[in-house]
């Protein structure tokens, strides 16, 4: 990459051994700097994200990917990173794109890039994500937060260092991903969706799980 950045890619996982070493050679090819933040796996993740030759730290306890980010944005900007990029252990997106997400901030002075499975590029995303828990995460967004943005739950994303400097996550879980969203707009960052291809492996979450989000986002709304 033809750049003088210092670009940190945090990589959250969660029990995710089959794919852990594919994901992060796959964003080596684009990023040198990789961050993956164990939370508290029960399987082999550690220890082969470990023999990657990359940084790896780890929760004694799990406390969900709101706060496994937040320890992977501290450990950036202590390190310098002037762009991090917010990139799901689990292979569903795709490290070619990482290039795509970034040029905004290096070459248009965006704050923060958010990709989006709704604008262009085909994702082979479950019905009921698409149909019911993202329309009415819209929604939710929309009447909270008085936010317009395509995607509410994309966890691909790139932030500036003055993004990151504002934006502190105090959401441990899912919810997360609407708080970003909120302070964006709270601290009037310079903001840019682009589209992004999404392979899903599984199903995602259930009816409950998605309502758990919804409720969560309301809670965040009330806690500020």
């Amino acid at each position: 990459m033809q750049t003088q950045k210092n670009i940190f890619c945090i990589i959250p996982a969660y029990n995710e051994e089959k794919r852990i070493i594919k994901t992060i050679n796959d964003v080596k090819k684009y990023i040198n700097n990789i961050v993956v933040i164990d939370d508290c796996s029960t399987d082999k993740t550690y220890k082969l994200a470990k023999q990657q030759n990359i940084t790896v730290l780890k929760h004694i306890i799990n406390r969900d990917q709101g706060a496994t980010l937040q320890t992977g944005n501290e450990y950036a900007l202590k390190n310098n990173a002037d762009i991090i990029v917010h990139f799901d252990a689990d292979g569903q997106f795709l490290a070619s794109e990482i290039n795509d997400m970034i040029k905004p901030i290096i070459n248009e002075n965006y704050d923060v890039v958010l990709g989006s499975r709704f604008l262009g590029k085909k994702s082979n995303m479950p019905w009921f994500k698409k149909n019911i828990i993202f329309p009415l995460a819209r929604i939710v967004n929309k009447i909270f937060f008085n936010i317009n943005l395509t995607d509410p739950q994309s966890g691909f994303r790139a932030l500036s260092k003055n993004a990151l400097k504002k934006i502190k996550i105090e959401q441990d879980g899912k919810a997360h991903c609407s708080e970003i969203l909120y302070k964006i707009f709270k601290y009037n960052l310079k903001v840019k969706e682009v589209p992004i291809t999404v392979v899903y492996h599984h199903f995602g979450q259930k009816f409950s799980e998605g309502i758990t989000i919804i409720k969560d986002i309301i809670f965040a709304k009330l806690l500020n």
